[in-house]
C-alpha cells in the first residue's frame, strides 16, 4: 500500500524518517546541518499530498546546503503528533540544532515556505562561529 497519492515523493525528494522517541537524538547529531525541517504528514491527507506535489514541481528550490529534512507519518506515530500538539497536518517544524525555531502549519505555498526556511538558514549562518 502506498503512503499517499504521491507514492514517489520520498524516492524523488529523500528525507530521513524519524520516530518520536528518536527525534531528540537525531536533532542533536554532531555534524548535522545547522537547520532541520521536520515534515509531519499523514496517510491519505490531501493537504499533505498537495505539499508533496508542490515540492516535486521544483525540488531543487527546497534543497539547501545548510538544511536537512526529516519526516514522520503521524498516523503511524501518534506520539509525534502529541509531542507537538498537532490538530492537523501537514505541519513543518524548523529547528536550529535541537532548538525549535518555528512552525509552518498547512502548506502556505512554495514561495512563502521557501522564504521562511531560507530566513532560518540565514539566521543560523549568521550565528555560526565560522560566519
Amino acid at each position: 500500500m502506498s503512503d499517499s497519492t504521491v507514492p514517489e515523493f520520498f524516492a524523488r525528494f529523500p528525507m530521513q524518517a524519524v520516530r518520536s522517541e528518536a527525534l531528540d537524538a537525531v536533532l542533536g547529531e554532531p555534524g548535522a546541518p545547522p537547520v532541520t525541517v521536520l515534515f509531519l504528514w499523514g496517510l491519505n491527507c490531501p493537504n499533505c499530498d498537495a505539499a508533496k506535489r508542490a515540492i516535486l514541481v521544483s525540488p531543487d528550490r527546497f534543497r539547501w546546503p545548510a538544511v536537512r529534512w526529516l519526516h514522520a507519518n503521524v498516523y503511524d506515530d501518534p506520539e509525534m503528533a502529541n509531542r507537538f500538539g498537532l490538530h492537523g497536518v501537514p505541519a513543518f517544524f524548523v529547528f536550529r540544532g535541537s532548538r525549535r525555531m518555528g512552525r509552518i502549519t498547512g502548506w502556505p505555498g512554495a514561495g512563502a515556505f521557501a522564504r521562511a526556511v531560507e530566513e532560518q538558514a540565514a539566521q543560523a549562518a549568521a550565528l555560526s562561529p565560522s560566519a
